[in-house]
């Protein structure tokens, strides 16, 4: 592990190999799991904002989760995440054939809201931990994401390159650049 400002980074993001590969897992992190996509405060505010935006591509059933619950749930945790669909499927998710697609990334690609999904979604597999003087940034290994391991390994493509627009998104353009030259010394 290293620091880089105010984070402390894994090194499994350097050497861990990723793409993800939807022909493969159609989309299982959005259906399979006991819980609902992390979120932020800032983000429960702009998804209770987009959400009628949103609302005309989701399925029936997301849409009454998301009437029953709200836009937001907070977990027994205390920890806040998106709803789902009698605790399985994400609310949000919508579905192209078999493969899960996020029902606001498609209202994002067609111009009608300007928030792509939320930050934990876009930046898996990796997750980030807040502390109060800190955020952690670690690999997630996920078995339903096996095919996506075996995808980065064949291109080589190491996770931070997979998720390098999540990334900047969370953290910003410049601590982008420096976790770059960071990689380029541990090679």
């Amino acid at each position: 592990m290293f620091q880089l400002d105010k984070t402390i980074i894994s090194e499994e993001i350097f050497e861990k190999e990723f793409v993800c590969n939807l022909n493969a897992c159609h989309g299982a992190c959005c259906v399979d799991g006991d819980a609902g996509a992390p979120l932020d405060e800032e983000e429960i505010k702009i998804m209770a904002e987009i959400y009628p935006k949103v609302k005309p591509f989701l399925r029936p059933e997301g849409v009454k989760a998301i009437e029953e619950q709200g836009t937001h749930v907070v977990s027994d945790f205390g920890e806040l995440e998106t709803p789902l669909i009698d605790g399985k499927d994400c609310a949000y998710v919508i579905f192209d054939g078999k493969t899960a697609l996020c029902g606001i990334e498609q209202a994002y690609n067609q111009g009608l809201v300007d928030w792509k999904k939320p930050v934990s979604c876009h930046l898996y597999p990796i997750r980030v931990k807040e502390y109060s003087d800190f955020a952690a940034v670690n690999y997630h290994k996920w078995h339903i994401c096996s095919d996506a391991c075996a995808l980065g390994e064949e291109l080589s493509v190491p996770v931070y390159k997979f998720v390098k627009e999540a990334l900047i998104r969370k953290f910003g353009q410049q601590w982008y650049d420096e976790l770059e030259r960071v990689a380029e010394e541990l090679k």
